[in-house]
C-alpha cells in the first residue's frame, strides 16, 4: 500500500465545477514532490460552505488500485 500526503485549498466555486461535469479528476503534488491524480468525487465528503481546505492522505492499494482519502 502506498500513501500520499498533501495539502488542499479549493474554493467552493472551484469545486462546484465538478458537479457541472467540467472536472472529473484532481491532480495534486504530494509533500514528497510526486504528482498524483484521483477522482474528484473522493473530495465530496470534505466540502464545506467555504470549499475544501486541509491536510489529506490518499492511501492506494497497489494490488487492487483502490484508494481511500482521509483528512488529517
Amino acid at each position: 500500500m502506498s500513501a500520499y500526503r498533501f495539502s488542499l485549498s479549493i474554493s467552493k466555486d472551484e469545486y462546484l465545477a465538478h458537479y457541472s461535469g467540467a472536472i472529473h479528476s484532481v491532480i495534486v503534488t504530494a509533500n514528497d514532490g510526486r504528482r498524483i491524480q484521483f477522482p474528484a468525487i473522493k473530495l465530496r465528503p470534505f466540502v464545506t460552505h467555504t470549499g475544501i481546505v486541509g491536510e489529506f492522505v490518499l492511501e492506494v492499494d497497489d494490488a487492487r488500485g483502490a484508494s481511500t482519502l482521509k483528512r488529517l
